[in-house]
């Protein structure tokens, strides 16, 4: 009897040393784990963090430039610089927004567009004293670079129906990011688009054809093409707004629908007027001021 005692006493600390020695290990082997998941995440952060947006170089791809066109043309390679220092700055302060395709569809996508409205002044500021450069147009869209730049962007997510707007749509929209961000319709969109931007709202645009007289006959189908233009500008933008319920934050709508529709009409009114000039003509006044769009209720 007394023999026995000492050796169920060496079993019983041989087996709770061997517990002992198991949850030593499945702590060490936890701890590794978890730093490696923490170490992963921490990339995965930094890679986000390490996404910018990057454009062309409009500089280099120009003709030389009248000297009666330069203050125009810098102007306006000024503006491209803050059209995407603004995109940028939008991008860091907008992750978790929207779904897969919303950098695409809120940030790349207008910014395309606010790029083809100012490489079509900066194209037309020649023309009027040269020979108007073609192809910038090919210039305009810009990527996410660094990090997971296909994540980030959707995946090749569309903007507006594709990843890259359609040909009516993307008619260069006038104005930059000062412009997009246009006298009176920032407000009031931004108010009605959001979470019940789809609920029976349109976008209502003032009407340009009214306001145009007087056109030169050499320049009335040029006129008619772009009045034709911003009917379907329109559409395409009351198309993605039945569409897109439920996307973004609260400015979603003003960011990616009326922001970029405006810009687009600019450029569209631009054109109306060039034609006018070409025939030595004088375009009627105030049709800048007919660019701006608005939610209206159904």
């Amino acid at each position: 009897m007394s023999r026995g005692l000492p050796l169920l006493h060496r079993r019983r600390i041989l087996v709770s040393g061997a517990i002992g020695g198991i949850t030593c290990a499945a702590v060490v082997v936890g701890a590794a784990m978890a730093g490696q998941d923490d170490g992963s995440g921490d990339a995965h952060a930094s890679t986000k963090a390490a996404q910018t947006i990057s454009c062309p170089a409009v500089a280099g791809s120009l003709p030389e430039i009248p000297a009666a066109a330069q203050a125009e043309v810098d102007r306006n390679l000024a503006l491209l610089d803050t059209q995407l220092a603004e995109a940028n700055k939008r991008l860091s302060t907008s992750q978790g927004e929207g779904g897969p395709n919303f950098v695409q569809n809120a940030i790349l996508g207008p910014l395309a567009d606010k790029r083809k409205s100012t490489l079509d002044r900066i194209a037309i500021s020649i023309g009027r004293r040269a020979e108007k450069p073609a192809g910038l147009d090919a210039l305009a869209e810009c990527t996410l670079s660094g990090g997971a730049a296909g994540a980030g962007s959707g995946a090749g997510g569309e903007a507006d129906g594709g990843a890259t707007p359609t040909a009516a749509a993307s008619e260069p929209a006038g104005g930059g990011a000062e412009q997009g961000s246009g006298a009176g319709q920032g407000g009031g969109a931004e108010q009605g688009g959001g979470a019940d931007a789809g609920s029976g709202q349109t976008i209502s645009c003032p009407d340009v054809a009214s306001k145009i007289s007087g056109v030169p006959a050499a320049a009335q189908a040029e006129v008619d093409r772009n009045v034709a233009l911003l009917q379907t500008q329109l559409d395409e933008a009351n198309k993605r707004l039945s569409t897109s319920q439920g996307e973004g934050g609260p400015n979603f709508v003003q960011n990616a629908i009326l922001g970029p529709l405006k810009d687009k009409r600019a450029s569209t009114i631009d054109r109306i007027e060039l034609s006018f000039s070409r025939q030595g003509s004088t375009a009627p006044s105030g049709l800048d001021a007919l660019a701006g769009c608005s939610l209206t209720s159904g």
